[in-house]
Order: C-alpha cells, then sequence, then structure tokens
C-alpha cells in the first residue's frame, strides 16, 4: 500500500510529539505542514515537507494531499476541519472534535453533506490496556461487571504554560483527557444516561481537576455500569489506574505509560521475575488477596493511521466514527453542567 501524502495542521505537542511519531510509524509522509514557529523542526524531521503559514496555503495544494490531520488548539478545529473538507480532502481531528456538542455537530453535518470524510483521533482506543480489557471482557473473566473506575492523574504542582493550560473554553482537563476518558467508558459499556461532575481549577485558569460519574444505559433490567472516571494535575499520590469490578472478581492496571505512582511497585516485582521472552503483563486479575497477572493484549497506537489508510485506499470502515465524538461532547457539556449545578444530569436516548 502507497504511503498516505499527509498535511498536518499544526506542530507541537499534538502534531510533532504524536501525530508526526505515528505518522512515520506507520509508514506514511508528512508532506506539508502549516506551522509559524517551527519550520525548522519540521525540515528536521521531513526535509521534503512544505512549510506553509496558514491552512489556505496548505489547501492550495489540496490535490497533491491524501490527508489533512488537524492538529491545532482545540478552538480552531471547526475552522481549520471545515476548510479542509470544503477543499475535498479526508479530514482526522485530533480530540476532541469540537469543544462542544454544537461545533463538533456542525462538522459532521458537514462532512455529510459533502460526502466528506471525517474522523477523529480517539487512539485511546488502540491502547494495549483498553484492548487487553476489551478481551478479558468479552472472555467473561469477570462477570457481570457494576463499576469501571480510570484515573489519569499527575502531579505537577508547577503547571506548563501552554494554550491547553490558560484557555478556559477550549483547554483544560475536561476536555483534553476527559474526552479520552469518556470515550473508553462508551466503547466498553456503552450509552450515558446521567452525568454527575465536579471540575475545579486547582493551578491553571483552566479545569485542572475532574472527576466524572457517569450512569450508563442498562445493559439488562435493573443493571447498569457506573464509570467513575478521574482527571488531574495535582495528585501527589495517583491512585491505581484502571480498576475495573464484577460478580467474579476484579481488573486492576496499577501503572500507565511511566507516569510516577506508588502501585508501580506490583508491576515492578512481577517484571523481575519474568522469563526471558514471557509476555509483559498489562493487569492483574484480582479476587481478594489472590492476584494473577493478564498478559498485555497486541496493539499500539500506530495501528490508528494504519486504519485510516485501509480507511482511505481500501474502503475499509472508518477508523473512529465521527458521531461517537458527538456524543462524547454531549457527556462533557453534561458534566459541566452538572458541576455548575451540582445537580446530575440526564441524557436522552
Amino acid at each position: 500500500m502507497e504511503p498516505l501524502r499527509v498535511g498536518l495542521v499544526g506542530y507541537g505537542g499534538a502534531g510533532r510529539g504524536i501525530h508526526s511519531r505515528l505518522l512515520r510509524e506507520a509508514g506514511h509522509r508528512v508532506t506539508a505542514v502549516v506551522t509559524g514557529s517551527r519550520g525548522d523542526q519540521v525540515r528536521q524531521d521531513w526535509p521534503d515537507a512544505l512549510v506553509v503559514p496558514d491552512v489556505d496555503a496548505l489547501l492550495a495544494g489540496a490535490d497533491a494531499l491524501d490527508l489533512v490531520v488537524v492538529a491545532s488548539p482545540t478552538g480552531e478545529h471547526e475552522t481549520h476541519a471545515s476548510a479542509a473538507l470544503r477543499a475535498g480532502v479526508p479530514v482526522l481531528v485530533d480530540k476532541p472534535l469540537a469543544p462542544g456538542t454544537e461545533a463538533a455537530q456542525r462538522l459532521v453535518d458537514l462532512a455529510t453533506s459533502l460526502d466528506g470524510r471525517l474522523t477523529v483521533f480517539h487512539n485511546r482506543r488502540w491502547d494495549p490496556e483498553q484492548l487487553t480489557l476489551r478481551a478479558l471482557l468479552d472472555a467473561g473473566a469477570l462477570g457481570r461487571v457494576h463499576r469501571f473506575e480510570r484515573r489519569w492523574e499527575r502531579f505537577r504542582p508547577e503547571p506548563q504554560h501552554r494554550w491547553k493550560e490558560q484557555d478556559v473554553t477550549a483547554g483544560g482537563l475536561l476536555l483534553d483527557l476527559g474526552a479520552h476518558l469518556v470515550d473508553s467508558a462508551t466503547q466498553l459499556f456503552g450509552p450515558v444516561r446521567r452525568v454527575r461532575a465536579e471540575i475545579r481549577s486547582l493551578t491553571t485558569p483552566a479545569p485542572d481537576d475532574v472527576f466524572l460519574a457517569l450512569d450508563h444505559a442498562p445493559s439488562e433490567p435493573g443493571h447498569h455500569v457506573v464509570s467513575h472516571l478521574w482527571a488531574g494535575g495535582l495528585v501527589g499520590a495517583p491512585g491505581p489506574r484502571t480498576r475495573v469490578l464484577g460478580e467474579r472478581g476484579a481488573y486492576l492496571v496499577t501503572s500507565f505509560e511511566g507516569e510516577p505512582t506508588p502501585f508501580a511497585a506490583f508491576d515492578d516485582a512481577h517484571d523481575g521475575d519474568r522469563r526471558p521472552g514471557e509476555t509483559p503483563h498489562e493487569g492483574w486479575l484480582v479476587r481478594g488477596a489472590e492476584r494473577t497477572p493478564v498478559p498485555r493484549a497486541p496493539g499500539g497506537h500506530a495501528d490508528v493511521y494504519r486504519a485510516v489508510a485501509r480507511w482511505l485506499r481500501e474502503d475499509g470502515p472508518v477508523p473512529v466514527d465521527p458521531r461517537d465524538a458527538v456524543t462524547t461532547a454531549r457527556v462533557l457539556d453534561a458534566a459541566r453542567a452538572a458541576a455548575t449545578s451540582g445537580d446530575a444530569v440526564h441524557l436522552d436516548g
């Protein structure tokens, strides 16, 4: 399969740090980049890429692009993605699709009206952690699940000074990490019917302390899963990354992507005893004092762009249905309303 020719909008933490790296890993080529100040970095990473100052200049060469990746600040997503769709180029937008439900829905409606191709970078669906948990659930190892917990907690008493920390409308952890957390929960346990939330700004203008409680639609009469989701930047003792409680036991992920946590000792002890060639474990199947390692499922974030190539070149399924991103936006909007009022917000089916 021929490499995709990709135009990248933005070359900061997301554009260079994530998308450029994954595109290279998946065997694709960044051929043009929109950036005002990082041209030297582009030329270092992609010597043959064209550096342009704005999206209009990028789309002047739309015929030479197979895909536009929008990795600009969230508040600019709608404008940049709309322009690419109108130029007839398939678009992948970094999450969240937009700061709110209305803007996200407008993008989906525009893509539909133009018969354009739009997808969203919910890359955490390809996390080995998420894939391992999905396989465990499908195998019935936990029995009927009643609670899902996931934490994205860090200790950053001196916050970074980026637009994400400063933009109170389109920045903050609710939209950034919250979009991943909500998408993961809904992919595993289905639609959300009620939202409760606590959202605060402790060290930055934008929210940096987030807790969401989601009641999922009943999976059977009288039973539904409750998801508890945390995102925080001022957490000196991060909790276990994931805990899933079921009638046959629990699934526990103690550490995540090298983030410091006091629970890493569980993993360190096991890894020290792992035999050569043995598959690394991703988490633990726990029943009281009994703890069994669960092997890591294969996969990784570069698979997003392999799926994009199949979508574009072989008419494969859309990697992430953009309507899912609208659903996530609805839950995040409801969380804002719930945190403001102190009351639960109910969502229609």
